[in-house]
C-alpha cells in the first residue's frame, strides 16, 4: 500500500515518509535515529513512556451512536462521549500527524483465521511501531500484500487535547472509540498498553455479540494430557508469570476467545510486569528479555544493565516480546476446550485460601465477582494494593454488560464440564503491610495438583463465612499453609477481616440481584 493511499485513507497531508511493517532491524534503527530507545546489556531496548506508565482509565471514552448506543454497558468505564466531540478530535489528531514521518502497523487480533479482527495501528514513533509489533499477530507477506483494515487505531501520543474542559472531559487525555466507523484515538499519553488494551476493549465488544466468548485470561496445555487451562486475573495477579509453565506450553498470557471449536490467543506477544524479575522465580520471562523485546520505564545502571529491583520510575515495570521468545509455547496459538479454569485474586486482606475449588454456580459468582487487589502502578494514583471488585476480572476492558460474558462462560463451562477453582496469590498470615505474600513456589504446586487430579479428593473443610470448599492436605502441604486462618497470629483479627470481606463481596452483588434471576448467584457466594 502507498504512501499516498494510506494518507488518503486517513486524511493526514504532507507526510514526509510512511515506515510499514518495519523489520526489527529496520525498527532499530528508526529507534536509534530518533533517539527514542536505549540499548540495555540484555540486548533488549528500553524506553521511557514519559508522564504516563500506566492507563489513564478515567480518560476512555467511547461514541454514542446507533451501532453502540444499545448493547455497550454505559457508565463509568465506558464513558460516552458524542459524535461531533469525536469528529473534533479526529481533525486535531490528523492535523498533528500531518507533515510528520509515520509508522504503520497492519496485523491481526485472534489466531482463529476465520474469526479474527484485521486491524491497523498508526503511530509517531518508532518505539510503539516496535510495541505493536511485538503484541499483534504479525502478518505473512501474502497477507500484508492483500490486506484491509476492519479497525484502526490512530495514536496521536504527542497531542494534548487543550479544549477538553469546553468537551466536557476529564483531562487532556484522551482515548476515544468509534465502534460504528471501526476507528479510534489516543492522544495525549505514550503508554503502550493503551494501544494493547484498546484492541480488547474492540474485540469484547463485536465477539460476544457473535456468540464468542472474549476473555482476560491467560492460558496454557499440558504435554502429558494436552489439557488447556485458562488463568483469569487482573494485572498483577499472575497471569503470566503462572500460566509460564515448562510442563505446560503457553498459548497466551494475556487475552483470549472462546469458540465452539475451542480457545485462541488474541495477541502474537507477551506483555509482563518486570518489578522484581529474577532469573529464579521466572527464568521463562527472563530469558524472554533479550534482542528484539521492548523494555519499559525501568531504572538502568552502569554498562546499561537493567536494575529490576528499583520502582522509584513505576513499580509498573513492563516488557513486551513476541511470543516466539518464549520456546515452550503454542505456535498456532489454538487449544482445546478447558479442562479447569483458574480465577487468581490478589487478596489483600489475607482471607482468602491459597485454593479453594469452587461449583459451578460459585464459578458464576465469583467471575462476576472479580475480587483481587489493585496492585500499585497498573493505573494512575495507585500506590499500594486496595481491595476491588472488577467483574469478569477485567472490568475496565469490558464493553458490554458483565452479564452478558458471564452467560457465554457459564453455557461453555456446562457444555465441556469445565472444572473452577479461585487460587489467592496474595497476602497470608495477616493483611498488607502485616503479613507476607503468598510464595510462588506454593501457587505453583497448587496449580501441579490442579492439573495432576491431587485436589480431586473429599477431604475439604467448607469454610461457611467465606463459603469456599478448602482442601486439607496436598502433596507436602497441610493445613497449616493451605487454612488461612492458621497463618495468623492474631485469630480475632482474622476473624475481623473475614467478616469485613464477606460483607464486602455481598454489598457488591446487590448490583446483580436486578438483572434477571439466570444471575442471581448470591447465595452461592459470602454469607454473614
Amino acid at each position: 500500500m502507498s504512501t499516498q493511499t494510506i494518507q488518503k485513507l486517513l486524511d493526514i497531508k504532507d507526510t514526509p515518509a510512511i515506515y510499514r511493517n518495519l523489520s526489527y532491524d529496520e525498527i532499530f534503527e528508526h529507534e536509534k535515529k530518533n533517539g527514542e530507545t536505549l540499548l540495555t546489556s540484555q540486548g533488549a531496548m528500553t524506553v521511557d513512556t514519559g508522564e504516563f506508565t500506566g492507563r489513564s482509565p478515567n480518560d476512555k471514552y467511547i461514541v454514542k451512536e446507533p451501532t453502540s448506543e444499545k448493547d455497550v454497558d454505559w457508565g463509568k468505564v465506558n464513558q460516552p462521549v458524542s459524535e461531533e466531540i469525536f469528529n473534533e478530535l479526529l481533525v486535531k489528531a490528523q492535523e498533528h500527524l500531518s507533515g510528520r514521518p509515520l509508522y504503520v502497523f497492519d496485523g491481526f487480533a485472534g489466531a482463529r483465521k476465520s474469526t479474527r479482527l484485521s486491524l491497523r495501528m498508526i503511530t509517531e514513533k518508532a518505539w510503539q511501531h516496535h510495541f505493536c509489533t511485538n503484541m499483534f499477530i504479525r502478518p505473512s507477506p501474502e497477507e500484508l500484500n492483500d490486506f484491509t483494515a476492519d479497525f484502526t487505531i490512530i495514536n496521536a501520543s504527542g497531542l494534548r487535547n487543550v479544549d477538553f474542559k469546553k468537551h466536557g472531559l476529564h483531562s487532556d487525555v484522551f482515548v476515544i472509540f468509534h465502534l460504528g466507523r471501526k476507528i479510534a484515538i489516543i492522544g495525549g499519553t505514550e503508554y503502550g498498553g493503551e494501544m494493547k488494551k484498546g484492541i480488547f476493549s474492540v474485540m469484547n465488544f463485536y465477539k460476544p455479540l457473535q456468540g464468542i466468548l472474549t476473555m482476560h485470561c491467560s492460558a496454557n496445555v499440558g504435554k502429558a494430557k494436552g489439557d488447556s487451562a485458562l488463568f483469569f486475573g487482573l494485572s498483577g495477579t499472575g497471569k503470566t508469570t503462572l500460566s509460564t509453565d515448562p510442563n505446560r506450553p503457553l498459548i497466551g498470557d494475556d487475552e483470549h476467545g472462546w469458540d465452539d471449536e475451542g480457545i485462541w490467543n488474541l495477541e502474537g506477544g507477551c506483555y509482563a510486569k518486570t518489578i522484581n524479575l529474577n532469573p529464579d522465580d521466572e527464568p521463562q520471562i527472563f530469558g524472554a528479555i533479550k534482542k528484539d523485546a521492548l523494555l519499559e520505564n525501568v531504572v538502568i545502571r552502569d554498562g546499561n544493565v537493567v536494575d529490576y529491583t528499583d520502582g522509584s520510575k513505576t513499580e509498573n515495570t513492563r516488557v513486551s516480546y513476541p511470543i516466539f521468545h518464549i520456546a515452550n509455547r503454542i505456535e498456532s496459538g489454538l487449544g482445546p476446550h478447558p479442562e479447569n479454569i483458574i480465577f487468581l485474586t490478589c487478596d489483600a486482606f489475607g482471607v482468602l485460601p491459597p485454593v479453594a475449588r469452587l461449583t459451578p454456580e460459585q464459578a458464576m459468582y465469583h467471575f462476576l465477582s472479580g475480587y483481587t487487589a489493585k496492585v500499585a502502578g497498573t493505573e494512575r494514583g495507585v500506590k499500594e494494593p486496595s481491595a476491588t471488585f472488577s467483574a469478569c476480572f477485567g472490568a475496565a476492558f469490558m464493553t458490554l454488560h458483565p452479564t452478558r460474558y458471564a452467560k457465554l462462560l457459564g453455557e461453555k463451562m456446562k457444555q465441556h464440564k469445565t472444572k473452577a477453582w479461585l487460587v489467592n496469590t496474595g497476602w497470608a498470615g495477616g493483611p498488607y503491610g502485616v503479613g507476607a505474600r503468598m510464595k510462588i513456589k506454593i501457587t505453583r504446586s497448587i496449580l501441579d495438583g490442579i492439573f495432576d487430579g491431587s485436589l480431586d479428593h473429599d477431604d475439604y473443610t467448607q469454610d461457611d463465612i467465606m463459603n469456599l470448599a478448602i482442601p486439607n492436605r496436598l502433596h507436602d502441604y497441610d493445613k497449616a499453609v493451605l487454612h488461612p486462618w492458621e497463618s495468623w497470629a492474631d485469630k480475632a483479627g482474622y476473624e475481623a477481616q473475614r467478616k469485613k470481606l464477606a460483607g464486602m463481596f455481598v454489598e457488591n452483588f446487590k448490583k446483580y440481584t436486578n438483572v434477571g434471576k439466570e444471575f442471581d448467584f448470591s447465595s452461592f457466594g459470602p454469607k454473614l
